[in-house]
């Protein structure tokens, strides 16, 4: 491990004790977990209006545009209608998204940003607020999901099957050719929704990615996402997503879980305050 990745773990007593330890195992972690407000009740029917909303989005909006834009040959115009799209169903959700370390970015350099994830809520604010023109890589599951799932492919979204390790080097090979053409990738590291609070230990294809491209890695910390819409609990509440862009890392010539390390316990401190 690094001297630098050292001396930040050893910087406070939970750092250098119990997340100390999970950064240097690659275990799982568990922060506080802010609670809302509002009642139960309030939450369920806020769960399924935000359900309702996405529903029409893609029944109104987005099943139409994708077969036009397939018919007529021009697949890349969805991804200006797929930002507004996760822009909408984000403010029907009543959550707002507050970006923090936008300045950390290079003009016109491409990166692979490695994200937390707690709810769906992350996807949308992930694609539509970190900056870039990015793909994003998600669960073959998706490719299920009517409309969502045919649009996928439109806008460089692209499920990997975990399962068939010969498909998942082939998505992975996918991804970097978007990334050659000049976009930025953001990958959701631990694989899946954590539950509330919770920080899964981080799976190795984003820094494969971004070793095999030469871009850096975004440590992509995201709060308050999971008290919002969690995974499990049935019920979503507006409020604030806080998405923190940390400085990038440079991963050429690294080792893979050397650059793994510092990103997770970037976004463990950030998770940590």
């Amino acid at each position: 491990m690094s001297e630098d990745l050292t001396e930040n773990i050893s910087a406070s007593p939970r750092l250098g004790g119990e997340i100390g330890r999970a950064v240097k195992e690659n275990t799982k972690l568990t922060f506080s977990v802010q609670k809302s407000s509002k009642s139960r009740l309030a939450g369920k029917l806020h769960y399924w209006w935000c359900w309702f909303a996405a529903s029409a989005l893609l029944l109104f909006a987005g099943a139409p545009t994708v077969a036009f834009l397939w018919i007529i040959n021009q697949r890349l115009r969805l991804y200006p209608v797929a930002l507004w799209g996760a822009k909408t169903w984000l403010v029907a959700c009543g959550a707002k998204v507050k970006v923090i370390g936008a300045e950390h970015l290079e003009p016109g350099r491409s990166y692979v940003f490695a994200s937390n994830h707690r709810s769906y809520l992350d996807t949308a604010a992930l694609f539509r607020y970190a900056g870039r023109r990015i793909g994003l890589v998600a669960k073959r599951e998706l490719l299920k999901a009517p409309v969502l799932g045919q649009g996928m492919g439109f806008v460089n979204i692209i499920a990997i099957d975990r399962s068939n390790p010969e498909r998942a080097l082939a998505s992975m090979e996918k991804a970097r050719a978007v990334m050659d053409a000049g976009y930025s990738f953001g990958v959701f590291v631990e694989g899946t929704r954590a539950m509330p609070g919770e920080l899964l230990p981080f799976k190795k294809g984003a820094f494969h990615l971004a070793q095999q491209t030469d871009a850096p890695i975004v440590p992509v910390a995201i709060r308050n996402s999971d008290w919002m819409m969690g995974k499990r609990t049935g019920v979503a509440y507006p409020g604030e997503i806080e998405m923190i862009l940390l400085p990038p890392i440079e991963t050429k010539g690294r080792d893979v879980m050397e650059v793994l390390r510092e990103t997770r316990l970037a976004v463990a401190r950030e998770l940590e305050r």
